[in-house]
């Protein structure tokens, strides 16, 4: 009988100290002030800010059959950023290769995930480099995603930071 007292002594104990902490922390998660969730032009305007006049550095590597190839350096240089209407955007880049190095207004999309910009790139030709896709997420400083060139495609990552002027 005593053991039998003791236990549910302990039971209703326990009971009353879940309950307690379940009140507690409801108080604590009601009592913290509620975060203002960005408007879409407080987004666009942080996308904007960060893509503009800024590198993109970081590293890419080619997919093929599966198999990730070894990883290279990228580097891409924006000029500017701007939206035409809706989801469309131009970003304004310089691009590097070979011995080219030219300038060119590239159609871009930008659609959310959440506060997060995803770039999406369309079938886009590049003056003397074929036609690409790409899905290129924007989260902070820090960017990522993949790409298609037709017959070959990869995935880049890297940081994004101001131009030094």
């Amino acid at each position: 009988m005593k053991s039998s007292m003791l236990l549910w002594t302990l039971i209703f104990g326990l009971c009353l100290q879940h309950s307690t902490y379940s009140q507690d922390a409801k108080k604590t998660e009601t009592a913290a002030p509620a975060k203002s969730k960005a408007t879409q032009e407080d987004l666009e305007a942080k996308f904007k800010t960060t893509m503009t006049k800024c590198i993109m550095a970081g590293r890419w590597c080619s997919v093929k059959d599966g198999e990730m190839g070894p990883e290279k350096e990228d580097k891409y240089t924006i000029q500017s950023v701007g939206k035409v209407s809706g989801d469309d955007w131009v970003i304004t880049t310089r691009i590097q290769y070979g011995k080219r190095d030219i300038v060119a207004p590239i159609p871009i999309k930008v659609k959310w995930a959440g506060d997060t910009a995803v770039i999406i790139v369309d079938n886009v030709p590049v003056p003397g480099g074929g036609v690409y896709s790409a899905r290129v997420m924007v989260f902070g400083n820090t960017y990522s995603g993949s790409w298609t060139g037709g017959d070959h495609g990869g995935l880049l990552n890297g940081v994004i930071s101001p131009q030094k002027e």
